[in-house]
């Protein structure tokens, strides 16, 4: 008996100093509660976005500091600031945020920065000084992809504009920049403009709507934040021969850069209109994993360490020059240059391929595709 209860006495101290690291553990584990704030959902891009932030705080290195969490604003700015407001009483200690504009949300920021939150953007911007900002120079792609098409067209000739959305400073950086070079050429027509929101179905609605009253054969080439490959697909319906397809200076999608594959290659899974056509194009992205790498030093930032206000990322740009097939999507083939997927890997001809950055090991294809972290 006396040694039973020795053994019962031992077992119940191991017992209690078991709960009692368990508790401290518990305690030194406490993670990071973090808000990813998005606005407009209704394109592809934002949806790979919004898969890949939530890859990076599945990632084995932050999966135990985030808890993250996921609200949509939609397209107004009212509601995104009762939103934000909502985070930070509700203890965010970092919010990563697609900003509908970029000054409506400044007071609500700043007040969240007077709290000690930590407001990451990611690209569109916040000019509130208190916020961090991951982004492209959108400037600048709005005046190459323009200086590209007016070279393409020898300085002459009829174009369609293909906007975003409005009121981003995406959107009007790309505009204001791609316009500013039209206006250098008065031999540049912009015969038709319709506002895309970033998405291939809403650029097709457009589109149709200008080519109501006009043909193919009246345009010479297209500008279009997202939509060469649906103008690309509309003019094969049409009856253009592949070498017909009009330059088209646009978005990183996979379908379009498919597309500017040697009409004739072969591709596992491709199919027309998703398949080699030799397009005419520059394509460019603001990579999706923009909001990845803002969670990222959102973390990092939290933890004390210096993070930039600003981290310009590089402009993806891809031309017929350009444009090498990854075999099997890997990060290791990423880092070594190919930038667009076969259609048996990626079914969306719409979905964005620039998701490759050195910053963001983290993540890769299957990110992008379904919110799965790299090993």
């Amino acid at each position: 008996m006396g040694i039973g209860l020795k053994v019962r006495r031992l077992a119940l101290l191991a017992g209690m100093a078991a709960c009692a690291f368990g508790m401290s553990g518990a305690e030194a584990a406490e993670k990071h509660k973090i808000f990813l704030s998005m606005s407009y959902i209704g394109n592809d891009w934002q949806a790979e976005a919004a898969n890949m932030v939530k890859a990076m705080a599945a990632h084995k290195s932050l999966a135990d500091k985030v808890d993250l969490q996921v609200q949509v604003a939609g397209p107004n700015a009212q509601r995104q600031i009762q939103q934000i407001n909502a985070m930070v009483q509700s203890g965010a200690e970092a919010i990563v945020v697609y900003p509908i504009s970029p000054t409506a949300l400044n007071q609500v920021v700043k007040n969240a920065c007077d709290k000690g939150v930590k407001v990451f953007a990611y690209d569109a911007e916040i000019t509130e000084p208190c916020a961090y900002n991951v982004h492209i120079d959108q400037l600048e792609a709005g005046r190459v992809t323009a200086e590209w098409l007016v070279k393409k067209l020898n300085g002459k000739g009829n174009i369609i504009a293909i906007t975003g959305v409005p009121g981003t400073s995406v959107d009007d950086q790309r505009t204001k920049a791609a316009k500013e070079v039209f206006a250098k050429y008065p031999d540049i027509k912009i015969v038709g403009e319709a506002v895309g929101m970033w998405s291939q179905a809403v650029a097709r609605t457009e589109l149709s709507k200008i080519l109501a009253t006009r043909s193919w054969n009246d345009i010479n080439g297209l500008w279009m934040q997202v939509g060469c490959f649906t103008a690309n697909s509309m003019q094969l319906e049409a009856g253009k021969k592949a070498s017909e397809l009009l330059p088209c200076a646009g978005e990183g999608s996979n379908g379009g850069r498919i597309q500017m594959l040697p009409e004739g290659t072969e591709v596992e899974g491709a199919a027309p209109p998703y398949a080699p056509a030799g397009a005419q194009r520059i394509s460019y992205a603001s990579p999706p994993y923009s909001g990845a790498l803002a969670l990222k030093l959102a973390v990092e930032a939290i933890e004390g360490k210096d993070v930039p206000k600003t981290t310009i990322l590089p402009l993806p740009l891809v031309t017929n020059e350009t444009i090498k097939l990854c075999d099997e999507g890997t990060w290791a083939e990423m880092k070594a240059g190919c930038n667009v997927f076969k259609p048996s890997l990626v079914s969306n001809p719409g979905w964005f391929a620039s998701i490759f950055s050195d910053q963001t090991p983290e993540i890769g294809l299957n990110a992008a595709l379904v919110g799965q972290p790299e090993n």
